[in-house]
């Protein structure tokens, strides 16, 4: 295996996703959602909006580990990673035929979309520990979100000339084509996994045993128990922050998306920096010590978020949380990779994926309903995901790299 170009292709990965997230979940879609499709004077697109995010995210989080046990068994990595892929991307061109007041097709093309992006992230990420050896991977999957973020920004730059006045169409294509672009590399160059000559069926029954053995096993390693309990919460308010931050600027503070989109360029800059920054003290100064660092650098610009009045002390707020945001999801991805055992990724990361994606569920649900609750007002709802930092750190305290079951660790 040629580990360059493999590493390559693999980040190539993250920057072709990161044009979805950056336009549809996070900048541009999310506002045009709440507001043009739903409407959100009274809230209710808050909540349409929660639920796309949580019905997509239970989907995931119900079927990702049983998936990538049927991945391990059957060698069929690849093709469910391009399968979750280009569901995004026919899903995201069809946000083309959209109009305001198609609620339930918009949330049906929505979460169709979710499902891909967040399904084929379960076995980008199980590719980790397989193309570099555990000492480079803390800074190997911070080059992944760095390069994620430039797509960001490229994706961001693309869409820029469309947004005054809005013309959603060309946007929602752009996405698609950066995203089926950018990542052939990686299906064309990372290598197919070898499973065993049964059929799917047979490669299923033997996906449902691996997931219960790994469940079990799990539970009798306490760190690794911990650590997912802690990334549970944690990661369900970085979600909530990613799916909410543009529809709060939008609807609170009515920045237009023109304002949007420079306001997430910046925020992009500083999160490729972060990650970065933070990509070889994942190495040298461990995982654990990087994400503690980050989550209470994000509890402080979650608290600030409920205070800001202004666009402008609302971009000094989204800069600041761009230097923990990347950092906090690549040291995250590094951390829990130090538990997985050699040739069982796919099921490792299945479960990850199973509880990064449950974190999703109730974080969004939690934001919409005490937004309509208080009339639309989103400010007390800001401070629902500062719990959620809290409560990780906490439970991340004790946690340790190494593990009850040595032989099992990378």
């Amino acid at each position: 295996m040629n580990t360059r170009r493999s590493i390559a292709s693999w980040c190539l990965y993250d920057f072709a996703n990161s044009s979805y997230s950056a336009v549809i979940t996070t900048t541009i879609f999310a506002p045009y959602f709440t507001k043009v499709l739903v409407g959100n004077e009274d809230g209710m697109g808050d909540v349409w909006w929660g639920r796309v995010s949580s019905v997509s995210m239970l989907i995931v989080a119900l079927t990702a580990p049983y998936l990538g046990g049927i991945a391990d068994a059957g060698g069929l990595r690849k093709p469910f990673w391009m399968g979750f892929t280009y569901l995004t991307v026919l899903m995201v061109a069809g946000f083309t035929l959209l109009e305001p007041g198609m609620v339930l097709t918009a949330f049906v093309l929505a979460v169709l979309a979710n499902i891909g992006m967040e399904g084929g992230i379960v076995f980008y990420n199980a590719y980790l520990p397989r193309i570099v050896p555990s000492h480079m991977e803390g800074r190997v999957s911070g080059w992944g979100f760095a390069i994620g973020y430039a797509g960001s920004i490229v994706a961001l730059m693309a869409a820029m000339p469309f947004t005054e006045p809005l013309r959603p169409e060309p946007i929602w294509l752009l996405v698609a084509v950066q995203f089926a672009l950018f990542s052939l590399p990686a299906f064309l160059y990372l290598p197919s996994e070898r499973g065993a000559s049964v059929g799917f069926f047979e490669a299923a029954r033997k996906g449902f045993d691996t997931t219960r053995t790994l469940l079990a096993r799990l539970w009798r390693r306490p760190n690794a128990r911990w650590f997912l309990i802690a990334y549970l919460f944690y990661e369900d308010g970085v979600t909530t922050v990613l799916i909410f931050s543009s529809v709060f600027a939008a609807t609170t503070l009515r920045m237009e998306t023109g304002q949007l989109v420079i306001l997430f360029l910046l925020v992009q800059f500083s999160a490729l920096a972060g990650a970065a920054l933070m990509a070889k003290p994942t190495d040298t100064r461990g995982p654990k010590f990087v994400v503690t660092v980050s989550l209470f650098l994000w509890c402080g610009v979650t608290t600030a978020a409920y205070f800001v009045q202004t666009p402008t002390q609302y971009w000094a707020v989204g800069i600041v949380a761009g230097l923990g945001l990347g950092s906090v999801q690549a040291a995250s991805r590094a951390f829990y990779a130090r538990f997985v055992p050699i040739g069982e990724e796919n099921q490792y990361f299945g479960l990850y994926a199973l509880v990064g994606k449950s974190a999703a569920i109730m974080g969004p649900l939690l934001f919409g309903e005490i937004s309509r609750l208080y009339g639309g007002n989103q400010r007390p709802a800001v401070l629902s995901v500062t719990v959620m930092f809290v409560i990780g750190l906490l439970l991340l305290y004790g946690v340790k790299t190494d593990d009850s079951d040595p032989e099992e660790v990378r």
